[in-house]
């Protein structure tokens, strides 16, 4: 084969790759959508409402099994949705044939970034999920902790078959949160199952703290300060003329 067919085939794979490289870039994905999309590197997600627009972000996910044999949901077979209903708050809905047969023991694992828009603060968040267990001895327990990206403490949220399968807490103001949600299932004596689990946030216009307004206040008053004195000078200036 001559040198320049080998360089045109060559370039050509080249291009091509850029192509397909460009076309899998990460980016924003559109909801509803499944996790196994969330999870490439790079991609987010935003749910929108009426009065906020927050954004998902930095997905990762694992589960495990006792006995490892048990059957368990892939990324793939989770759906993402939007939180409902619209104009109350912004967040996702994750929904799956979520089961923990009879004498089984089903642990999946979920974490995110979840941040509000720019100028605005996280302050409360709701964890609901749809649940059940056919047998006395079955659970399911899910338990969440979300840590405020400002270095605050965190806090907990859980939810169970035994006791609310919803809770909203308040949050410390802060501008995103790295969620972890564990879901357990125990399948006890008939099977448990979770076909839907909800997440949502609520935040507000961030107020500026009171060391940044008094320094805003100085500025004013240095400015104004300086101001006077620039029209006296000026004043002052035109009348030797």
């Amino acid at each position: 084969m001559k040198k320049p067919v080998l360089f045109l085939m060559l370039t050509a794979g080249v291009v091509l790759w850029g192509f397909g490289a460009l076309e899998a870039r990460a980016g924003n994905i559109p909801l509803p959508t499944t996790l196994d999309q969330l999870l490439i590197a790079g991609n987010t997600t935003t749910a929108a409402n009426s009065n906020e627009t927050d954004t998902f972000s930095g997905f990762t996910f694992s589960v495990s099994a006792i006995p490892p044999t048990t059957p368990v949901l892939v990324p793939g077979q989770i759906n993402v949705a939007q939180f409902g209903p619209l104009g109350i708050e912004s967040g996702l809905t994750l929904s799956g044939a979520f089961f923990a047969p009879a004498g089984t023991i089903v642990d999946y694992k979920l974490s995110y970034t979840v941040s509000a828009p720019a100028g605005f603060v996280i302050n409360d968040a709701l964890l609901s999920a749809s649940m059940g267990v056919n047998g006395a001895t079955g659970s399911v327990v899910i338990t969440e902790l979300l840590t405020p990206s400002n270095g605050g403490a965190a806090s907990g949220m859980t939810i169970s078959t035994a006791g609310a399968p919803s809770v909203t807490i308040a949050l410390p103001p802060a501008n995103s949160y790295f969620v972890q949600k564990d879901i357990l299932i125990q399948g006890g004596s008939d099977g448990s199952t979770v076909s839907i689990v909800n997440q949502a946030f609520s935040s507000t216009p961030s107020v500026p703290e009171p060391t940044s307004i008094a320094l805003l206040g100085i500025g004013m008053t240095g400015f104004l300060a300086f101001r006077r004195l620039f029209k006296r000078t000026s004043v002052g200036f035109s009348k030797r003329s």
